[in-house]
């Protein structure tokens, strides 16, 4: 019985990383030995390198996802974006909205009720509310000495 050369995702990354470890270990070895090496073995060396430097960027190049231009803007999905999206980007202006409106309505409801205070304690006071507005009245509360609750 033949069997399929079948590698699953565990196994390439099991190879790939045997791969790099081996990359490793020549890398490693070709360092440690570059310096007895002649000039013409380096000049080959480092034109090797670059080439595979050049070859390793196209294909990098190739693999990447390309974005794609929609409606003057670059989208990296593609396509257009939908209500979602557009109804997503306005959520942040909303609350911020709704935020601020919320902060008005406490603060009117904070003068307001400290207003009715005021009122309040002017109308339950034993002086009728003219006597606040009389001149004399705050001349004599001026005077050392008067209370004012007498």
């Amino acid at each position: 019985m033949n069997k399929p050369n079948v590698v699953t995702g565990s196994a390439r990354l099991d190879h790939q990383s045997l791969e790099d470890r081996f990359a490793l270990r020549v890398a490693a070895a070709l360092s440690t030995h570059a310096d007895g090496l002649p000039g013409d073995v380096t000049e080959r060396l480092r034109f090797a390198r670059e080439q595979a430097l050049v070859r390793a960027r196209q294909t990098a190049a190739r693999t990447a996802p390309t974005p794609t231009r929609v409606g003057g803007g670059v989208l990296a999905w593609g396509g257009e974006p939908g209500w979602g999206w557009r109804l997503a980007t306005l959520a942040p202006l909303i609350a911020l909205v709704a935020g601020l409106v919320l902060i008005q309505i406490q603060h009117d409801d904070d003068q307001i009720s400290a207003a009715a205070e005021v009122d309040a304690a002017l109308l339950a006071d034993d002086l009728p509310p003219a006597a606040y507005t009389d001149a004399g009245f705050a001349e004599f509360l001026r005077l050392p000495g008067s209370t004012g609750n007498d």
